[in-house]
């Protein structure tokens, strides 16, 4: 399949993904972006995030519409089951942003894609974050493991190299398998 200057695929607007690699490639201080996300506490392990804002292409931007996500504790880890905890929300992000790569990588080398499914395990030891384990056993996930159903109009090979190229480019798969620095600050106000 040939890819013409007006041509989406995928759901992917394939000319704006190349005149915007262009643009980068143009003006490298346009890809220096900031994500951010604000989280209230509810009651017990419930909490509450807002997406709204965030700084990208030199600018404060918007997102088209304001997301709020709930976090939340099973009852079996002293919660309340309101929705999904934290740690599982970071299987979706590694899943989110994998697909999100293969349908942009796809599109660009001209391949249509008809299924792209994942199934995502996180295996953890509470010993950790219970503090009952030695300093061997980690509060994080010991490991993740995704798993791609892909079909499309290329080969099996083509497809594997699609896959692979977007957890070579995937800011998460980057974040979770390379030290990210963290910095916690506290503000406190006496009640």
């Amino acid at each position: 399949m040939s890819i013409t200057a007006h041509q989406p695929l995928n759901g992917v607007d394939v000319p704006t993904l190349f005149a915007t690699l262009d643009a980068v490639k143009a003006q490298k201080d346009i890809a220096a972006f900031q994500f951010r996300v604000e989280n209230t506490w509810v009651s017990g392990t419930h909490s509450r995030s807002t997406y709204s804002g965030f700084f990208g292409a030199g600018q404060e931007m918007q997102h088209k519409h304001e997301t709020v996500v709930e976090a939340d504790h099973p009852a079996v880890l002293v919660g309340n089951d309101h929705a999904p905890t934290a740690a599982e929300y970071l299987l979706h992000a590694i899943a989110a942003c994998l697909t999100s790569g293969i349908a942009n990588i796809a599109a660009a080398r001209g391949v249509e894609l008809t299924k792209v499914h994942s199934t995502v395990e996180g295996d953890i030891d509470l010993l950790g974050i219970l503090g009952l384990g030695d300093e061997s056993v980690r509060n994080g996930y010991k490991q993740i493991k995704v798993t791609f159903d892909i079909e499309g109009d290329a080969d099996d090979e083509t497809l594997r190299k699609i896959v692979d190229q977007s957890r070579r480019r995937s800011a998460v798969y980057d974040a979770l398998t390379n030290p990210t620095p963290v910095v916690v600050d506290v503000v406190t106000s006496a009640s």
